[in-house]
């Protein structure tokens, strides 16, 4: 079972109608009107999600979206992130990256409108996969994975209208911004982190470590130490590309397939850190782990610990894990399409049959109802509104 990450709020349980009333709110901006609903994801460590129907005032048209709180930041800088990720996103049409609409303003307070994929975060099936002691199958982690990383290689080969480079690179991949879908489909979400060279960009603060600081790549620790040694920015290095991406995604299969975080019980750490974070730095959101620790057990991590973490695995699935989370980049895949196609030859070579989106579908589904039946409210996810009650699970069962 994985080592807990993070404090999840209380669980959202059926206790009447007025679980979510804090949350129930209405307003209009522009062509459309936006019913709040529910939460869909409330924690300091990540963006504030809200799931809402948004109606058009004209039409008969509606559909159901998320709102995410654009946070970290406030006032200008924060409508000006909002409408930076609005126009990064018009440029990423791909099956496995979640749409961005629009950004709307409420009360103040900026909101990126995306796209509503009923389904759970992949950091949501592996608590409930825990709570059950069910290991998520070789197999549908290997599949999850592959088709990660092909929406990476799409972002990190995106152009603009005009065809130049936008050389993307998302910095936030991990398991809260995978979606999978009632339907079996795997979705790259939330670049609302992502590094660009999108004309008119704003530049990251020099004290802000953008994205998620508990898969972040090794090249962009030592680039921080080193900059703050010649005080210089330390934030966007030079060598900063797609390669980053792929470590962080390394470090999901490996979390899918061992269901433990890979940088959490090692024991690769002395009492007291080593090195010791550049001070003045601050993340987006809290951190579960100290930012020393979090930097020397990353600095520490290798292709022993790797080989020693994935030793259950056949040797052609180590070699692809190894190379993932090579520390140095440069032995690091190339690209992400290149990880890609080793893990779909992978599950071609292992002479199992095909996965694809039913299996995908079949396991969220037997994950979620094993949780469901075992009623612990310890299994609830921070991740609001995934698990069912037993009776709707029944009576669907009539129904079918």
């Amino acid at each position: 079972m994985p080592t807990p990450k993070k404090s999840p709020p209380r669980a959202a349980t059926r206790q009447g109608e007025d679980r979510y009333r804090d949350y129930r709110f209405s307003f209009e901006s522009g062509e459309y009107r936006y019913d709040v609903e529910a939460p869909l994801l409330l924690h300091p460590d990540f963006d504030t999600l809200l799931v809402a129907t948004r109606r058009h005032l004209t039409k008969k048209e509606s559909r159901k979206v998320i709102l995410k709180k654009v946070g970290a930041i406030t006032g200008r800088e924060a409508r000006a992130r909002a409408t930076e990720e609005v126009r990064l996103a018009g440029f990423l049409h791909h099956p496995r990256i979640a749409r961005v609409f629009d950004f709307v303003v409420h009360d103040g307070i900026p909101f990126v409108v995306m796209e509503h994929l009923k389904g759970s975060f992949l950091f949501t099936l592996l608590d409930l996969a825990a709570a059950v002691a069910h290991r998520l199958p070789i197999p549908f982690a290997v599949h999850v994975a592959a088709e990660v990383a092909d929406a990476l290689a799409y972002a990190h080969e995106c152009e603009d209208d005009m065809g130049t480079p936008l050389h993307i690179v998302h910095r936030a991949v991990g398991p809260m911004r995978i979606r999978l879908t009632l339907d079996g489909r795997v979705k790259l979400t939330n670049f609302g982190a992502a590094y660009s060279e999108l004309a008119g960009r704003m530049p990251t603060p020099r004290d802000l470590l953008r994205g998620d600081p508990a898969y972040i790549a090794p090249e962009l620790l030592r680039a921080i130490f080193a900059a703050n040694q010649r005080k210089s920015d330390p934030l966007a290095p030079k060598e900063l590309d797609g390669r980053a991406d792929i470590f962080s995604l390394g470090l999901v299969l490996l979390e899918m397939l061992t269901a433990k975080y890979p940088l959490d019980t090692l024991g690769l750490l002395p009492d007291r850190p080593a090195t010791r974070f550049p001070p003045g730095i601050r993340t987006e959101h809290s951190t579960w782990i100290g930012l020393d620790v979090l930097a020397n057990r990353v600095l520490r991590f290798g292709t022993e610990e790797v080989l020693r973490a994935s030793a259950f695995a056949f040797e052609p699935l180590r070699a692809i894990l190894v190379q993932a989370l090579a520390s140095d980049p440069e032995q690091r895949y190339r690209t992400a399409a290149d990880m890609r196609d080793d893990l779909r030859n992978y599950l071609h070579e292992t002479g199992g049959p095909s996965y694809g989106r039913q299996e995908v579908m079949a396991e969220v589904e037997a994950i979620v109802r094993m949780a469901t039946e075992s009623k612990l409210l310890a299994a609830q996810p921070m991740e609001y509104g995934v698990l069912p009650d037993l009776e709707d699970l029944q009576r669907n069962e009539k129904r079918g």
